[in-house]
């Protein structure tokens, strides 16, 4: 049985059904533990031949309405994500450098239904894994930034060396993988040598436009894949610039941007992008 499955069976016991009146949403547990997997497949260090670290301190970032709604139940449901954590881990034959904890946190930024997966490593005295405790209340413990080790963790004999810090003043400190947003230029002004970053998000994940263009389909050949049948294989191509615009590239169902039926739109920070019955939010932000 996949560990996932075992996870929702765990949480069908809990507290006499509690979880399942309590997520209504467009949030799941289930989506939210698979985004877990996805940040330790995406931040596993190869430390040696035989040990592959992974991040261990994990923060779910969650819309208000959710935060709020979910927040009594903060401390059971971080255990249980934390042991799917764990079991996910040893199938993979990951290690940790601590303890694994799982923390809600509200971001005001999200809507609701959305979510954001950040973590980072944190080390015990130890070393070793050790097992989860309930997540602690307020913001976590200071120590290694994400992508960074705990001030002074050593790896074992015979690992590669552990990338440098990043210098005084890049960002505020555990950075946990999202970078600091830029303070805010005066009305009128543009910062010196600022340049436009571009990133949707879907289903609380993240991607970043790299590139000119980006086209969202159900096809491995898209450069964002969507599984959802109501989504055409190339169904749709952004195109960043001043101002950014999307383009239906003849799908079966069309697209839908800022809740109105079209072929052709200018994208705008917080754009709200529909696709089949997947929801794209397109953001745009200047550094």
């Amino acid at each position: 049985m996949g560990v996932l499955k075992k996870f929702e069976q765990r949480l069908e016991g809990l507290v006499n059904g509690t979880f399942a009146k309590v997520f209504k949403s467009e949030v799941q547990p289930v989506e939210i533990a698979g985004a877990l997997q996805r940040e330790c497949d995406n931040n596993a260090t190869i430390w040696n031949r035989d040990r592959t670290v992974v991040p261990n301190d994990f923060i779910v970032e969650l819309s208000a309405p959710d935060f709020e709604r979910l927040s009594p139940y903060s401390g059971q449901l971080g255990d249980e994500l934390a042991g799917m954590v764990r079991d996910y881990a040893k199938q993979q034959r990951y290690t940790f450098m601590g303890p694994i904890k799982v923390n809600l946190e509200r971001a005001d930024d999200l809507d609701t239904g959305l979510y954001r997966v950040r973590s980072r490593t944190l080390a015990s005295s130890s070393s070793q894994q050790a097992p989860a405790s309930a997540p602690a209340a307020g913001r976590p413990a200071a120590g290694g930034g994400y992508g960074y080790p705990p001030p002074g963790a050593q790896p074992p004999a015979g690992a590669p060396p552990m990338p440098a810090a990043p210098p005084p003043g890049a960002g505020r400190p555990g950075g946990y993988g999202y970078p600091q947003p830029a303070a805010a230029p005066r009305p009128g002004a543009t910062a010196p040598g600022a340049r436009t970053r571009h990133w949707i998000e879907i289903n609380g994940t993240r991607h970043q436009i790299s590139r000119a263009t980006l086209v969202l389909g159900r096809s491995t050949e898209a450069d964002v894949r969507i599984d959802d049948p109501g989504v055409s294989r190339r169904h749709c191509e952004i195109r960043t610039g001043t101002p950014s615009t999307i383009q239906d590239l003849g799908s079966t169902n069309g697209i839908v941007v800022d809740g109105q039926h079209t072929t052709r739109a200018t994208l705008r920070d917080g754009s709200r992008i529909v696709v089949g019955s997947t929801t794209v939010i397109y953001r745009q932000a200047e550094g």
